[in-house]
């Protein structure tokens, strides 16, 4: 055995075949993630060096890696990370493992966050409307036509239908959006360059019958313009307090899809939490003032300066009815961590109790935001109206399950 030849396709297959054979739901897919954990190549690449001999150190990473899988463990565990959104994040025994339910959660806070804190940025973005856009947009129109032309030509020469084309894409398209790409990019030069013509246009001096620049002469003007323009305005700033934050899956995200423009504080109170996310934060070249943890219970180390001032306080906490959690899966129940799972009797403990603290931690407007168990969105949203909250809301998952309950204070409280 020891003399045997290892190919990544003979190990491929033994390795789908031998978790099939143990109750696996998904062997091919299993045996490609602990392949690629164990040579450090990506799938694709896989599949491009089918031939290839695993060397000694890869067998005796693969042969522990299936041991691991055929007895149950979490493929996240064992090829210690997984891919969040945007981006990819460490994972460990005894820190709860990233769900895509929760990528919707950051979608959610993002949409409000570039609604409502960050939009004066978001509206400077925007196309300024100028004398000649109609002019620009004319060309823009014509560059698209000519692409619409090009691509009939090359479907033509392809010999594909309309039908075909619609299949693949952008893959035949790819001209036609290159090109308004291109055109928009031309937009805004031309724009750009016509102002900057403009503004020199006005600097020239006003000049006597000699030729002689009079003095004084186009101030007016210029400080006319001056007065006119905006004053510059500091970048604004958004902040978040994340409560329970396992792998900082949450925190980083936000930070790294915003960065320069949202700040996160994170507790959590398992120490190995603490640790991985960490890792993550210092492995995505973050900073603590970017994205800071805290070990502690929920916002028990906040500081009193600092309640009040958070735009949203958004949390994925143990959400799992004590009941259900007999039911759960055998690798979710026997090696994910109960602290990052259980949620009492209804699945609501822990959120009464970041329900209780939202409005000493948010601003007016602020908001609260939580993933729960699909039993339950319909008493947390209850809850929240009763608390006083506004502008309630559930959000369904990509199964279209009830999974995360959205609100707004709108009146602040204060501790005496």
């Amino acid at each position: 055995m020891a003399n045997e030849i290892w190919t990544i396709k003979r190990c491929l297959e033994w390795t789908k075949e031998y978790l099939a054979e143990r109750g696996e739901e998904h062997p091919r897919l299993s045996a490609e993630w602990l392949l690629c954990a164990a040579t450090g190549l990506a799938r694709i690449d896989l599949y491009m060096r089918m031939d290839e001999t695993l060397n000694a150190a890869q067998l005796e990473t693969m042969h522990a890696a299936v041991v691991r899988r055929a007895k149950g463990e979490p493929l996240q565990y064992i090829t210690g990370s997984t891919q969040f959104r945007m981006i990819d994040v460490a994972c460990a025994p005894g820190v709860l493992i990233p769900r895509p339910e929760t990528e919707m959660l950051v979608e959610e806070v993002l949409n409000y966050l570039d609604a409502e804190v960050l939009s004066p940025e978001a509206a400077a973005r925007q196309r300024v409307e100028l004398p000649w856009n109609d002019e620009v947009e004319e060309a823009r129109k014509s560059e698209a036509a000519l692409a619409d032309e090009r691509a009939t030509v090359e479907r033509r020469a392809a010999n594909l239908t309309a039908a075909d084309e619609a299949a693949l894409g952008s893959d035949v398209l790819g001209s036609r959006a290159y090109a308004e790409e291109l055109a928009d990019r031309e937009a805004e030069e031309a724009a750009a360059q016509a102002a900057e013509a403009d503004a020199a246009e006005a600097a020239e001096p006003e000049l006597d019958e000699y030729g002689i620049a009079i003095e004084g002469a186009g101030q007016e003007t210029a400080s006319a313009q001056d007065a006119a323009a905006p004053a510059p305005t500091e970048p604004c700033t958004a902040r978040v307090l994340e409560v329970g934050c396992g792998t900082g899956c949450i925190s980083l995200s936000l930070a790294w899809e915003r960065r320069g423009h949202v700040t996160c504080t994170a507790t959590d109170i398992e120490p190995r939490a603490i640790d991985l996310a960490t890792k993550n934060r210092d492995a995505l070249g973050l900073t603590a003032d970017e994205v800071a943890f805290s070990l502690t219970n929920l916002v028990s180390s906040i500081p009193r300066e600092e309640w009040g001032t958070f735009d949203v306080l958004v949390s994925n906490p143990p959400y799992i009815p004590t009941d259900v959690m007999r039911s759960l899966p055998h690798e979710v129940k026997d090696f994910e961590p109960d602290l990052a799972l259980e949620g009492g009797a209804d699945g609501l403990d822990i959120f009464r109790r970041l329900l209780n603290a939202a409005p000493y931690m948010l601003r007016a407007g602020g908001l609260f935001a939580c993933e729960l168990y699909e039993g339950a969105l319909d008493a947390a949203a209850e809850l929240c109206r009763q608390a006083g909250l506004s502008d309630v809301r559930i959000v369904h998952d990509l199964t279209d399950r009830p999974r995360i309950v959205r609100a707004i204070v709108t009146e602040p409280k204060q501790r005496i």
